[in-house]
């Protein structure tokens, strides 16, 4: 038996199943699975900004021909995934607001299950 110093900060010092406890793994900060959790929030996160600036874009009209408001809708249409007319409104702004609001919402989801399923 070795001697071990009382911590006054240990909550379990006096739980004889404490060893028990101490057997299992245990989650760590910095761990691969919440680094690649992370990354994926990441991405998700900058495809939504990409999807309310494209939004944003068609609501307020803005220059086409500008090369960053081209390469948000560039981006848009590829992060879509074939999702760009769902809704075919007689508007056609509400037809963008609602089929990107839609992409987002599936991209948002389908992040979120995969961030669970990683931290498992």
């Amino acid at each position: 038996m070795s001697y071990r110093p009382h911590d006054p900060y240990d909550r379990y010092d006096d739980d004889p199943y404490r060893h028990e406890r101490d057997h299992r793994p245990r989650r760590r900060p910095g761990q691969v699975g919440d680094t690649v959790a992370r990354i994926v929030r990441i991405v998700v996160s900058i495809v939504l900004l990409v999807f309310a600036l494209h939004v944003l874009f068609v609501v307020l009209d803005a220059n086409q021909g500008n090369g960053f408001v081209s390469f948000i809708y560039t981006l848009a249409q590829t992060f879509v995934l074939g999702l760009g007319d769902v809704f075919t409104p007689d508007d056609a702004m509400l037809g963008v607001i609602l089929n990107y609001a839609l992409a987002a919402l599936i991209w948002w989801i389908v992040g979120e299950f995969i961030i669970k399923i990683i931290r498992r």
